[in-house]
Order: structure tokens, then C-alpha cells, then sequence
């Protein structure tokens, strides 16, 4: 029998049971640096090793190791859908825009708007959310297949929006007040309650089988109470009478602690309108709220999204480069106060006779703000002047990072300096 397996094999040492444990440890080493790695060795005894030669039993498995990529510091990402995702000649087309110009990363759906995911996870448990519509069979090979290329893969994840979970699970959906079903938003949506403690675990357990495939970082989208529907007939029963904000930051707060500790980089999708107010925007998004849990914070400040006459501009889809320089200048400049007027969970105010009431809170790294640009005709037209104005606003704000996203998937070329 061979010593070592590329794949899910054991390799024994039991019918050399006289042999000096340094000869072994030359045999292993001998090993590794013949394969190489990637490799995780995992070893269990089944009797004790000595110096002496007395019997022993080294059963090692040997499983391929999942490779991350470091988090490049300056990243320029695309959003791909599921659906690209599982059509490999679509998808090829978008991995050749990122080789070809300055793009390095992508940002690919887990979890969509559906509820589904987009791959076969190991967990019995989850096996049943796999989606019919979109999926990638071969997403754990597709990653390898990036991460050859020096391409940085991030997951993302709807969160609350969730009417896969919300049908299989009404018990732990969003109500309708008047008579206890399930609420739908305008398109017909349902959302689970942001107070659900089992939701959050569902969310979780998804996290891991997708780190554990090879995505880089994982993106939470829709961490937030639902808006755009019939509002004046809505109940969270599991969120009960706590304030929104504060259940929100609780989950954030259960997500950090969960997932940070195994290595797993976290960014947050908010609201534009975060980095500018600093009530919840009656969905329970705050900035300096979502902050302190995760490595990046992705403000979605696409212009088509601004109320009219926002910050005295009629139509804020003239003014694309002037919506997120405004916005992102007031996102960097809440990083790195040092005061709040935001209470986040578990503080006291400086003063009780100081009105409005500040609180403490620390200076955080700018370059954890990495927003969401618009590269899609909603409102208006976005073509290549208009969004280069928004990646150069970008800078000019003091960042380096940015997402374009377009539903399509189809990205404005000409916008994007060549490789």
C-alpha cells in the first residue's frame, strides 16, 4: 500500500511497527515535499508513538486542502449571478473582462433572491435548498479555477429575503398583522424575521459550507427588516417589540462571532442613504452598527436609488459622480470620528446633559468601505462616462475599492482601465 492518497485516502504504517519514529518523520517529510502541497494532514494515533520504536500505528489522512486568497488591498470586483455562474460560456466571457482589464475579483451568488442556493452543499440539512432554476454544479472547481488566475472570490448572501425558507418555515416568516399569514412585499417577496435566532443559524451553516469550498470572503445582502410593500399590515412576532436596529445589530453581532473566529472575511451590504443618516431608515441599517462586525462595509450607492431633490439635486442620476462623492465623503468621515450620536448595543452616552447625546465609539480603517456602483440603465443612462464618474468619485472620497453591479451581468468595458 502506497503511503499517501491525493484524495480522501488514508495511508497506514502499521506493518512497520519497529521502525524509529524519526525514520517515520523522514518518510513524512519525504512525503510532503514529493506531493507538495496542498494538502491537510490530519493524524490520529491509534497507539502512542515513541522514540524508542515501541509499537505504533500512524494513520494519516490526507484530504486536499480549500486555498484562500489573501484580500487584495485594493479591490475592483463585478457581481455574477448564479445563473452566469452555471453557463460556462457566459461566464467565461466575464472571467476573460477581468483578466483583460483592472478588475481582480467577483463577487458570485450563494443565495439569491429566491432563497436557493447555487451549489451542492455536504449538509444533508441544507441539500434541500439547492436551486432548480440556477446553480453551478461545478462551483468548488469554478473557484479553483479563479483562484489559479489570481482572481479573489467573494460569496454573496441574501439574508432576510428569503421566500424558499420563509414557505418551508412560515412560522418563522414576516406576518401579516391583520390575520397572522405571511407577508409579501410588492413583487410578491416574503422575508424571514431578522429576530429569528434559528434563521441565523440557517444563515451560518450556509457561511461555512460556502467558506469551506473556497469562496474568499462572504457578502451579506438584505441584513435588514423589508420596505416596499404593504407596510401599514406587518408583524415580526419573533423580533417582538425590540427596536430594529437593535435586533439587526444583534444579528451582526451573532454573525461576527460565529464566523470571524474560523478565519472568514465578512463584508455587509447597507443601504446608500446609511452613510448620510443616522436614524435606521426604518429598516434597522446603521452604519456605525454594521461597522465594528465586519472587514467591509459596501454602501449601495447607486444614484438611481436617491429620492428627487436628495441633497437639492432634482434627479440625482445627473449627478452620478456628485452622489458618491457626497456620500462616501460622509461614510469616511463617520469612520474616523471618535464620537456618534448612533448608541450602539451595550453603550452609555458621554453626557446625559449634552443634547443630542454622543457616545464613544472607535476610528475605523476607511479602507473598509468598499461601495456598490451603478452599472445599469435605471433612471437614466449609465455608459462609460458615467460610470468611470462614479469610480473616480470613489477616489476622490479617499477610497480605493469598489463593486460594480449590473443585474445583467453585462459591464461597460470602456469604463475599465486595461490590464
Amino acid at each position: 500500500m502506497p503511503l499517501f492518497y491525493r484524495q480522501n485516502t488514508r495511508a497506514y504504517i502499521g506493518p512497520f511497527r519497529k521502525i524509529p519514529f524519526f525514520a517515520v518523520l523522514t518518510v513524512v517529510t519525504l512525503g510532503v515535499l514529493y506531493f507538495g502541497l496542498p494538502f491537510v494532514f490530519k493524524t490520529s494515533y491509534e497507539a502512542p508513538l515513541s522514540l524508542s520504536g515501541v509499537e505504533a500505528v500512524l494513520a494519516v489522512e490526507a484530504t486536499p486542502a480549500v486555498v484562500h486568497l489573501p484580500t487584495p488591498k485594493t479591490q475592483k470586483v463585478i457581481y455574477m449571478t448564479s445563473c452566469v455562474a452555471g453557463t460556462p460560456s457566459f461566464r467565461n466571457d466575464l472571467v476573460k473582462l477581468i483578466e483583460e482589464t483592472e478588475l481582480n475579483s467577483v463577487i458570485i451568488d450563494i443565495k439569491d433572491f429566491s432563497g436557493t442556493l447555487s451549489f451542492y452543499p455536504k449538509s444533508e440539512a441544507l441539500k434541500e435548498f439547492v436551486s432548480d432554476r440556477c446553480r453551478a454544479p461545478d462551483m468548488k472547481e469554478f473557484i479553483e479555477k479563479l483562484h489559479d488566475k489570481g482572481i479573489y472570490v467573494i460569496g454573496r448572501i441574501t439574508v432576510f429575503q428569503d421566500p424558499f425558507f420563509a414557505k418551508r418555515r412560515p412560522d418563522l416568516a414576516v406576518k401579516k398583522a391583520s390575520d397572522g399569514t405571511t407577508w409579501k412585499d410588492y413583487k410578491g417577496i416574503s422575508f424571514t424575521d431578522p429576530g429569528s435566532k434559528e434563521v441565523w443559524d440557517h444563515i451560518v451553516d450556509i457561511s461555512k459550507e460556502s467558506y469551506a469550498i473556497g469562496f474568499d470572503e462572504l457578502n451579506f445582502d438584505y441584513i435588514r427588516f423589508p420596505s416596499d410593500g404593504p407596510m401599514s399590515d406587518i408583524a415580526f412576532p419573533l423580533s417582538g417589540n425590540r427596536k430594529k436596529a437593535d435586533v439587526i445589530e444583534s444579528f451582526f453581532k451573532y454573525l461576527s462571532e460565529q464566523l470571524h473566529p474560523l478565519g472568514i472575511v465578512m463584508s455587509a451590504d447597507l443601504f446608500g442613504m446609511t452613510t448620510t443618516n443616522t436614524d435606521d431608515l426604518n429598516i434597522g441599517q446603521v452604519l456605525e452598527r454594521a461597522a465594528p462586525y465586519f472587514d467591509f462595509i459596501a454602501p449601495m450607492v447607486y444614484p438611481s436609488h436617491y429620492p428627487p431633490n436628495f441633497n437639492g439635486w432634482a434627479d440625482p442620476n445627473k449627478y452620478a459622480y456628485e452622489v458618491i462623492k457626497f456620500s462616501m465623503d460622509a461614510a469616511v468621515k463617520r469612520f474616523l470620528a471618535t464620537t456618534t450620536p448612533v448608541q450602539l448595543l451595550g453603550t452609555e452616552p458621554i453626557s446625559t446633559t449634552t443634547k443630542p447625546l454622543l457616545y464613544r465609539k472607535g476610528v475605523w480603517n476607511t479602507e473598509k468601505l468598499r461601495p456598490w456602483l451603478q452599472d445599469f440603465d435605471y433612471g437614466g443612462n449609465y455608459d462609460i462616462a458615467e460610470v468611470k464618474a462614479q469610480i473616480q468619485a470613489t477616489y476622490d472620497a479617499g477610497l480605493t475599492s469598489w463593486m460594480l453591479w449590473a443585474p445583467s451581468n453585462r459591464y461597460t468595458r470602456g469604463a475599465l482601465l486595461p490590464e
